[in-house]
């Protein structure tokens, strides 16, 4: 993990060099000060060399005047560092989730992953910049002091060292426990994220059940379970830095009572012992910054190791070594004996499963939820792959496509539309980044929403608030149909496109619809049969698989399922049989 967690400082090398460079030299100024004291009271001051005085005070002097830039350095570029690596490493987490595909989501919340996007990574960063600084300045501090106080007095300095052994022996004790309720902490930081991701995402829902006080206990219960884990982590920071406040307070007191004792016995004189003891006043410093670093380290430790994890799952629908681009199109679409299931153990969704859509047809798929509808549509940009069989386009098996160029050629609309915080503009350019203003204008009049744009006093850059909360169903769909007419796709995708609609925006929208399925191979998810009477083909299926197949007068001529379904959506109910 160390070896990972270092490999992020490679692009910024010399800048973290330099910052070691620094530190080195603030280390070099504080351990040259008793040596300087020492001289002061047991050579120049016994001595009245008035001149020596005064050049090794300006010497002092120039030297913490230049620790100031020295300081200043540390404190902003050692940050900027930091930042820097907090920057690659969210970088990397994000483009890495791009890659995974929707099982992945389907597993794991919203708000934990913006957690270890977030959260995590900003301990990670305090451990980026003070982490090797504090490791490098403490180490030369230690080790230059040791030979220094060895040899003004090796057993005052013995004494000493033995307390600084005992603190590392505690420290490393203590360093598994820290390290256990450092990751709970972060765990727990997750879970209140994700709880409150769910709680004012869903704040309209919860208002219109009257569900406030629901939701505030439901809060309650996990702000309770950080609360606990914040207790735990500040219980054992409270044993590690007491217990390692304690040896270093014995150090001080050993160091003093020790050196009285060889004063009295002449074993050192007073310039050596007020040395030594300004030494100590500086060597506690380092040794409080590593059992600073202790804590530290636990803790951005622990958000690496979150961060590690969703760097190590691979995602199982990628590009295969042998794939090849999608280009130029006929659109032929077929499904060859597949066999599907979400989960290993799960139920089967599709079971030997055939179809073919020709080029430029629009074929209809109706039935009872849970048969396999919406999963055939996912199947074809490969968000998910099959067990067994295949999907082919062109008679080109989708695994063996590239999944830019396989996704780049289809345009889905669904019921539920997502438009992103921003502007009108920006969602439907999201069709295609990059496109022009009079693109994006044009796609718009061909979904029938560029005279409703106009009409707000922003125009194209009006906002559309969260998920879109400031339009209505049917503005949404006809700014996603406008997202698609601009991508322009040859295979098109429309999955319950009108279903939450009203009657008058139902057959304003099916207008745009029909316009952007033309000449386009198009598969078509209703429940209202009447916005597919005029497919091609129309697909009834069941759990067994596809009951019926025809066009939409040869299946009302048909006693059979489609037409108990025309017939009762007409007269007001639906069957049993054909429920979700």
């Amino acid at each position: 993990m160390i070896g990972k967690f270092v490999k992020y400082y490679k692009p910024h090398r010399f800048l973290f060099v330099m910052d070691l460079i620094v530190a080195f030299s603030m280390a070099g100024i504080d351990l040259l000060f008793p040596m300087f004291s020492r001289t002061f009271i047991n050579d120049l001051i016994p001595n009245k060399q008035m001149d020596l005085i005064i050049l090794y005070s300006a010497i002092v002097l120039g030297l913490y005047i230049l620790k100031i830039a020295f300081n200043y350095f540390v404190g902003y570029w050692g940050h900027v560092l930091g930042s820097r690596i907090e920057f690659d490493m969210r970088r990397d987490l994000f483009t890495h989730m791009q890659k995974l595909e929707f099982s992945f989501f389907d597993n794991n919340k919203t708000g934990q992953l913006m957690n270890r996007l977030t959260g995590d990574l900003n301990e990670v960063t305090e451990l980026a910049h003070h982490g090797p600084e504090d490791l490098f300045i403490s180490t030369v501090m230690l080790i230059g002091s040791f030979f220094l106080l060895f040899n003004i007095n090796w057993a005052l300095t013995l004494i000493v060292f033995f307390f600084v052994f005992l603190t590392i022996v505690f420290s490393v004790r203590m360093r598994k426990s820290m390290m256990k309720t450092f990751r709970n902490v972060r765990t727990k930081q997750a879970d209140i994220n994700a709880q409150l991701e769910s709680s004012l995402s869903g704040i309209r829902l919860s208002k219109s059940f009257a569900n406030e006080s629901f939701e505030i206990e439901k809060f309650h219960v996990t702000n309770d379970a950080h609360l606990h884990s914040k207790k735990d982590a500040f219980k054992a920071i409270a044993y590690y830095t007491s217990g390692n406040s304690f040896f270093i307070d014995m150090m001080t007191l050993s160091s003093m009572v020790a050196g009285g004792i060889f004063v009295y016995m002449d074993y050192i004189n007073y310039g050596d012992l007020v040395a030594f003891l300004l030494f100590i006043a500086f060597f506690t410093k380092p040794i409080r910054a590593l059992i600073q670093l202790t804590q530290q380290f636990q803790s951005g430790m622990a958000g690496f190791e979150r961060f590690l994890e969703v760097m190590a799952v691979q995602p199982v629908i990628k590009d295969a070594p042998d794939a090849i681009p999608l280009e130029n199109i006929v659109g032929d679409i077929e499904f060859k004996n597949v066999r599907f299931a979400y989960e290993k153990d799960s139920q089967v969704v599709l079971d030997h499963f055939n179809l073919k859509i020709p080029a430029g047809k629009t074929m209809a798929l109706v039935g009872p939820s849970g048969v396999g509808k919406t999963t055939i549509t996912q199947l074809i940009p490969r968000f998910y792959d099959v067990n067994e069989g295949q999907v082919t386009i062109d008679n080109q098996d989708v695994s063996k496509i590239t999944l830019s160029t396989l996704r780049g050629q289809i345009g889905i609309v669904q019921q539920d539309v997502f438009l992103f915080y921003g502007t009108i503009k920006d969602n439907i350019a999201y069709g295609r980044p990059g496109a022009s203003n009079e693109e994006i204008i044009e796609a718009a009049k061909k979904a029938n929403i560029h005279n409703f744009i106009l009409s707000l006093d922003e125009g194209y850059d009006a906002l559309v608030g969260e998920r879109g909360v400031k339009l209505s169903g049917g503005q949404k769909q006809r700014i996603a149909i406008a997202r698609v007419f601009l991508k322009n796709p040859p295979i098109l995708i429309l999955d319950e496109a009108t279903s939450a609609l009203d009657n008058e925006n139902e057959l304003a929208i099916q207008k745009s619809i029909d316009v952007l399925a033309k000449g386009r191979t198009t598969l078509i998810i209703a429940h209202r049969l009447s916005t597919i009477k005029n497919a091609d083909e129309i697909l009834v299926m069941t759990d067994q698989g596809i009951a019926e197949r025809g066009s939409h007068e040869e299946l009302l001529r048909i006693d059979g399922l489609y037409n108990k379904l025309y017939h009762a959506q007409f007269k007001g109910y639906i069957p049993d049989e054909s429920r979700d």
